[in-house]
């Protein structure tokens, strides 16, 4: 598919990261990732809020051998719709070290989820954000998919505004599958850990029904990327560490590459040293990148 001579196409990714600065462990995971495209090879859906440029596996492959990643869970984008082939192509080049997280309509079929973990995926993942484009469904409907989820081996991931960590938990609690919140529940790591939704959100983990994404230091904390410059994202690392400090075998930790709607181009070598502060003993580093994503992901 060609790009339309009047289409705004946004850069997503630096092409350059800062060079990783720890030593990763043997089989470190980034348990949250896209890729899009290559266009011409796989469309982007027609409904998608943005048009990103191209950032295919090959980038992405490329990124984890600069940084020493070996593993890898590859999250479908609202940018292809829920046309999985762009991340089945990913799984499938990867040798048994990238799996997936599938979108999937709540009327999927059982064959097709049957299809869908037999091709490497573990998860469907389902967005309540606004600027998503949510779909007619509710989280009722999403929970009531998971007895189908469970007899495939699949578990259930979720992306929500932070304000709706409230409503959505009296429902999620019901899930028959493990429940993973994408991106500390998006909330607004300015606001602190006492805060409401982040309360809410550490209420949750109590229950080992659910596990969380340490990822989107960069998105929680609000706008601007570097109001201390000694310091970048801050609030959000801060957060990140009490999650991994306080509920150590229900935390695994992403990128977000290639950091699609955003508010700036993060810079992946400064993310993937925040680990040194997220996760400050080599054996909460262990924990967080190889243990936790190895037992929810099943590599």
């Amino acid at each position: 598919m060609s790009v339309q001579s009047n289409e705004v196409v946004v850069q997503t990714f630096n092409p350059s990261p800062s060079a990783c600065e720890i030593a990763m462990p043997p089989n470190a995971c980034d348990a949250h990732v896209h890729v899009f495209g290559p266009r011409d090879r796989f469309p982007y859906d027609l409904k998608r809020t943005s048009t990103p440029q191209d950032a295919g596996k090959d980038e992405l492959f490329a990124l984890h051998r600069k940084m020493g990643i070996g593993r890898c869970v590859i999250v479908q984008s609202m940018v292809h719709g829920i046309d999985n082939r762009v991340v089945e192509d990913a799984i499938q080049a990867g040798g048994g070290h990238y799996l997936g997280v599938a979108l999937v309509p709540v009327n999927v079929a059982d064959t097709e989820l049957k299809r869908l973990a037999n091709a490497g995926f573990r998860g469907v993942r389902f967005n309540f954000m606004k600027h998503l484009g949510v779909g007619s469904y509710t989280v009722q409907d999403v929970v009531n998919l998971t007895p189908r989820l469970s007899a495939v081996g699949l578990h259930l991931q979720v992306h929500f505004e932070s304000s709706m960590v409230h409503e959505l938990s009296q429902e999620l609690v019901k899930s028959s599958v493990p429940v993973v919140i994408d991106h500390m529940g998006r909330v607004d790591a300015t606001l602190g850990a006492s805060h409401a939704d982040f309360a809410q959100l550490v209420q949750l983990l109590r229950n080992p029904l659910f596990s969380v994404k340490v990822s989107g230091i960069d998105r929680i904390d609000a706008g601007v990327p570097f109001s201390d410059p000694t310091r970048p994202y801050a609030h959000g690392i801060e957060l990140a560490r009490i999650l991994v400090s306080e509920f150590p075998d229900q935390c695994v930790w992403g990128t977000d590459w290639p950091h699609p709607n955003h508010t700036h181009i993060p810079d992946d070598g400064i993310l993937i040293n925040a680990l040194k502060l997220i996760a400050p003993t080599e054996k909460a580093l262990e924990r967080l990148l190889v243990t936790n994503p190895e037992h929810l992901y099943s590599f």
